[in-house]
């Protein structure tokens, strides 16, 4: 939709002043700011602050300091360390017996979806109300310590994702830092096709068609204009498993793959997919996409290949684990869970294997601000605590193409700062219930303050 983004910040302007009031459960009260009545955080002369806690991980090293203390000022961090000197002028947050770290990643989020019939949500809701939920959704997973995402796909809302992105950076709402994927690209009768409907109300697929490298190349080229960050594209499905084999028919071919990645280079862009397993992780492997995410089945050669390029798996436990236990049938729960008994599998060899990760948890279809809960998933089935954070921190920050501005509490980044009770390196699970959030030199959750997800 041409000027479609412009047209929706627009709209979703007049329609976020109205779910203010609406919302059932207001939001803390350092939440509570409209930019049509301040001056913009830019216009603001910088502030300086020491935040001073008991802990402060540092992640790269996985050395805890203590007490730990950050010097703010603005929106960047200007010194780490044990005790700082207090420069003039700065107050002191003093948080108490918590621990510091940087915020949070998810590298596979879904924003405009929420628990519930996934193709009927995308029928049944118009646009305008799925970007309202959006948004909604983005202050939740911020408020959960969130303070990076990458939106892999809109689910049939096009470029709305734009107007949720935009609306963030301006300040008009709350959310994190994103990278946006606009409506993820598939085939006609693809993985996220319109399919069990009446065929003559020609129901909308949740995703662009795109049969041909060519035909993949324009839908491209038409979402970058309207806004997008990369290309998502669905190279697998559907999926079964039969007495423990696993399949899923692969949607697009090596050479296909590749004409997406090298028109994503030269967009200065790049290509994230939707992968189950074989073939298709290995012609995604072979293309040189971003991130193989779900992985749930790795050849060695593709196991090799991912090492070689340095192309991280998002394994997305949090996500089978939610529908194995909320399916709909004991049919359905018995097939989710094995699928989940061989992603767990396979996930341990591929740890052995040293391939990269990054933390993804496919968010949306269980609620926002709950995803947390995949960091744990991630350490019960194998990873080290530090090694689950350095997947999610690390490699999270360079999957988004953030390395050196996020990810690490340092001289120079961006002031994403959590705080929570424990010791993450002891017990993954304190991550699930941050304290506090800043982001990018503001608090957007004070300490301890009750947030209740909306869904």
């Amino acid at each position: 939709m041409v000027g479609g983004a412009v047209a929706a910040v627009k709209s979703l302007r007049i329609a976020m002043a109205a779910l203010s009031i609406a919302m059932a459960v207001p939001a803390p009260a350092a939440l509570a700011q409209t930019t049509s009545s301040q001056t913009a955080p830019s216009q603001l002369a910088p502030s300086v602050e020491i935040l001073h806690a008991a802990h402060l991980l540092d992640v790269a090293s996985g050395r805890m300091i203590s007490p730990g203390e950050i010097l703010v000022s603005g929106e960047k961090i200007l010194a780490v360390g044990s005790s700082l000197d207090r420069t003039a002028g700065a107050t002191v947050l003093d948080l108490g017996n918590v621990t510091l770290m940087p915020g949070l990643i998810d590298a596979h989020v879904h924003l405009f979806l929420h628990p519930g019939a996934e193709d009927l949500q995308t029928v049944e809701e118009s646009v305008p109300m799925r970007t309202l939920i959006a948004a909604r959704a983005a202050q939740d997973d911020l408020l959960a310590g969130y303070t990076a995402e990458r939106d892999m796909g809109t689910e049939g809302a096009g470029s709305a994702d734009t107007a949720v992105r935009d609306a963030i950076n301006s300040g008009l709402i709350l959310g994190p830092r994103l990278r946006i994927s606009g409506n993820a690209i598939d085939i006609l009768g693809g993985h996220e096709d319109a399919k069990n409907f009446n065929p003559d109300l020609h129901v909308a697929s949740n995703a662009s068609y795109a049969n041909t490298a060519d035909d993949v190349v324009a839908v491209m080229r038409e979402q970058h204009k309207q806004g997008s960050d990369f290309a998502k594209l669905y190279e697998t499905g559907h999926d079964t498993i039969h007495d423990g084999i696993f399949a899923t028919p692969y949607q697009y071919t090596e050479a296909q793959l590749k004409a997406a990645v090298d028109e994503a280079a030269r967009l200065g862009t790049v290509v994230a997919v939707h992968a189950m397993g074989e073939p298709g992780t290995l012609y995604a492997a072979q293309a040189g996409v971003a991130s193989i995410d779900h992985a749930t089945q790795l050849s060695d050669q593709t196991l090799r290949l991912m090492k070689e390029k340095h192309i991280p798996a998002v394994p997305t436990f949090a996500v089978m684990e939610y529908f194995a236990d909320h399916a709909t049938s004991p049919a359905a729960a018995a097939r989710e869970h094995a699928m989940l008994d061989y992603k767990v599998k396979e996930f341990k060899r591929q740890i052995a294997a040293g391939i990269p990760f990054a933390v993804g948890s496919d968010v949306g279809p269980f609620p926002h601000g709950t995803q947390a809960h995949e960091l744990t998933l991630m350490v019960r089935y194998g990873m080290t605590p530090l090694a689950a954070l350095q997947a999610d921190l690390i490699n999270g920050a360079k999957l988004l193409g953030w390395e050196g501005s996020i990810g690490e509490l340092k001289p120079g980044y961006y002031a994403d700062v959590i705080a929570v009770r424990g010791n993450p390196l002891e017990d993954i699970a304190v991550l699930e219930h941050v304290a506090f959030v800043m982001k990018g030199g503001r608090v957007v959750r004070p300490l301890d303050s009750v947030v209740i997800p909306t869904r």
